[in-house]
């Protein structure tokens, strides 16, 4: 291997006597892995070095790219690290070490039974291993980008699995660190052997209206560029092509507002980079004289950098007509920072004090190490999901200071955030001096205040249900769970008992044997599930998923269009084992997926669905009538009728249909009654499992005024209709 590029690149950046650790530990490593192939029949020595190419371009230090060459030395060549540090002291030893300890652990998403504590295990070390040394993970990111590269030797399951760890904990992490070089590569790489035939349809989509979009990136180039020309700034005006895998997204957000790929104009976008601070603002200003900006899609990073050090102006404008442009404006050190994050701002010299500003841009770290100690495996997990590895927005404090949370987050988070006590005490939120409910998404730039009871005031367990939106970290849940798991037993086993009979009673479901459903959630007594139930380890949520025979770690359920009425028909059913026979659902009870079913045989109309515990079926006499029926692969809606009751207040049936409406939810019937200022609403909703019931009666519980939301009980009917 010809290790000329890697010497040249480090070359330009690192002293002589620096470089020529650089050259011994490639003169090492060349001799160790002589002989040695890769699966792809590649000498092995390739890897390492193009690792080192990676971290050379991100300006590393010579420890990192002699320990970047070396680090599959002791695993692969059966050298011990004590040699290594022997050789090269043991700056470059540790940074071995550390690489081949995070190798030794391997994300296995695939795997069921210990999927998870695997999972958390190896993001611990990962943790561990940042907070010792960062360029660790400098190393492994760089040894990522290079496997992705080289894929094609595997099998198709191992190619798989590798994209799918590099997308889920990878990119996030290149992401989180700002190293937008390496994330978009690894993104787009995990994405081709991920889905390849989308990644192909995409990438000719965009190759065919290339010519048209550069057409129009050229104008818009040249009149900016004409501009700063005339107002004395001097800078760079570049066109940005979008990544594929950044399209992918961008084509599914357009989908989810019907919009399709011919929509989306900002395909490319322009960059501008300038020597200052005030040369970024001037172009801003010379931007929106130039074209009309959309007022809503303007972000100054500048002023209110991102966790990860991110630092530019991002505005859209209307050009060429209609035509939006996006544009981002920053300084090369901002680009610099942009493109190779935390890394562009390593300064590693011994002896040296700490880098104020360095520790303040690697903050977030700090916290989640701190966490990462307290928290069991599904929160830790949760935690880098939902905390660390998602879009932030930021917002303000009453004295001013910002704060990063993940996007979604609610006044809670805000509140729990702060201090745990302030969480606790929290009775209601204003946003820009404005009343706003607590389950309201905080947006950037706002500014919070937390209104609070002057006594002492225990949480609210409807906080961590997932469907009503209260809160979204998993800082903020843990706070509420702790709160409970410190109550006496026998009180969380009463308040399970009573938070659970009141769900199974909303759904419509009759079980009351809890020792049963104890064991169905894999808890060893009926008193251990009510005690989880009461003290919100266990969610009335996972409860419901479980009952529908559905992951119980399913966040949210999405509805698709609802099909025909013929569709309603004759769909989803299996007897005895036997699909697309004429069936249909029974009136009188309307099952719907999750339900234990038995089949009629009707005397003109096939076969009628029923609960088992229906009414009807109960008291049927000609029991050889009844037939064993199953649930096949449901995909489409099913009919339910629901009851809703509020006091009565202007606007409540128009907030009631919104709510469904927003879940996609159709409704084919709809009937209101008033009596004594209630309000009683009779409807028939399509759902598609008892997820999505019960994710659409929690959200209308939830609208200020509803008394009781459930499935109404059922009528009693003739069996054969």
């Amino acid at each position: 291997m010809d290790p000329s590029r890697l010497f040249a690149q480090a070359k330009e950046y690192l002293p002589p006597d620096k470089l020529a650790i650089v050259e011994a530990a490639y003169e090492y490593a060349r001799a160790a892995h002589e002989g040695q192939k890769r699966k792809s029949g590649a000498p092995f020595l390739e890897h390492p070095l193009q690792t080192a190419i990676t971290l050379a371009e991100l300006q590393l230090d010579a420890a990192t790219l002699a320990a970047a060459l070396l680090h599959d030395v002791p695993e692969d060549c059966n050298i011990p690290i004590a040699e290594i540090e022997k050789k090269f002291g043991s700056e470059v030893g540790k940074l071995v070490d550390g690489v081949t300890k995070l190798s030794r652990v391997t994300w296995r998403r695939d795997v069921a039974v210990s999927s998870q504590e695997t999972q958390a295990e190896y993001l611990r070390k990962m943790l561990i291993a940042m907070a010792e040394d960062l360029r660790v993970v400098f190393i492994k990111l760089a040894d990522r980008l290079h496997n992705m590269n080289t894929l094609e030797a595997l099998p198709p399951e191992r190619r798989h699995a590798i994209a799918q760890e590099t997308l889920e904990i990878y990119a996030p992490l290149a992401h989180r660190l700002g190293i937008g070089h390496v994330k978009w590569q690894l993104e787009d790489l995990a994405f081709h052997n991920l889905e390849p035939e989308k990644y192909h349809e995409i990438a000719k989509m965009i190759s065919v209206t290339r010519a048209q979009r550069e057409g129009f990136i050229d104008d818009a180039v040249r009149q900016l560029r004409d501009e700063m020309v005339i107002a004395g700034i001097d800078g760079e005006v570049t066109g940005r092509p979008k990544h594929i895998y950044s399209v992918c997204q961008k084509i599914k957000k357009y989908a989810a507002i019907g919009r399709s790929f011919g929509d989306i104009h900002d395909l490319f976008a322009l960059r501008v980079l300038v020597h200052d601070v005030s040369d970024c603002y001037k172009v801003l200003g010379i931007v929106h004289n130039l074209w009309h900006p959309i007022t809503d899609e303007f972000n100054d990073y500048i002023a209110n950098p991102k966790d990860n050090g991110y630092q530019s102006l991002h505005t859209t404008v209307l050009a060429q007509g209609a035509t939006p442009l996006e544009i981002q404006i920053r300084t090369y050190d901002m680009h610099r920072m942009s493109e190779y994050g935390v890394a562009a701002h390593w300064r590693y010299k011994e002896g040296a004090k700490p880098d104020l500003h360095f520790e303040q841009k690697i903050s977030w770290l700090r916290r989640l190490i701190d966490w990462q100690s307290s928290l069991n495996s599904e929160e830790f997990l949760a935690s880098l999901k939902d905390d660390f590895f998602s879009d932030q927005v930021f917002v303000y404090t009453p004295k001013g200071e910002i704060k990063a949370f993940p996007k979604g987050s609610t006044p809670l988070d805000f509140a729990y955030r702060i201090h745990t006590n302030l969480g606790h005490r929290c009775i209601g939120a204003k946003v820009n001096g404005r009343l706003v409910p607590l389950n309201y998404e905080m947006k950037n730039s706002d500014i919070l205040e937390i209104m609070v009871s002057k006594a002492d005031k225990a949480p609210s367990l409807d906080w961590i249900n997932s469907d009503l939106g209260f809160v979204k970290t998993a800082h903020a849940k843990e706070k509420i769970r702790a709160w409970y798991k410190k109550q006496e037993r026998a009180q969380n086993i009463d308040r399970g008992r009573v938070i659970l009979e009141k769900e199974l009673r909303r759904l419509g479901v009759d079980f009351t044997n809890f020792e049963e459903l104890a064991k169905e959630m894999e808890f060893d007594n009926a008193d251990d599930f009510l005690a989880a139930a009461g003290s919100g380890v266990i969610t009335p949520h996972q409860i419901a998923a479980k009952l529908a025979g559905e992951p119980e770690e399913m966040e949210e359920v999405t509805a698709k269009p609802s099909p025909t009425p013929s569709q309603h028909k004759g769909s989803g059913i299996q007897v005895l084992g036997v699909g697309d026979l004429l069936t249909h659902l029974a009136q009188c009870c309307h099952p719907v997926p999750g339900d234990d079913i038995i089949g009629y045989i009707t005397r003109t109309q096939g076969i009628t669905v029923h609960r088992k515990n229906c009414i009807n079926v109960v008291n049927e006499e000609e029991k050889e009538r009844l037939i064993e029926v199953s649930w096949g692969d449901v995909e489409d809606v099913y009919p339910v009728n629901i009851q809703v009751e509020a006091y009565d207040r202007v606007g409540l049936l128009r907030d009631l249909t919104t709510v469904v409406a927003e879940e996609k939810i159709n409704i084919t019937s709809v009937s209101t009654q008033y009596s004594d200022d209630i309000f009683t609403m009779f409807a028939t909703i399509e759902i598609k499992n008892m997820g999505q019931l019960n994710h659409v009666l929690s959200r209308i519980m939830s609208l200020r005024g509803v008394i009781n939301a459930r499935k109404k009980q059922q009528d009693r009917l003739n069996v054969s209709s």
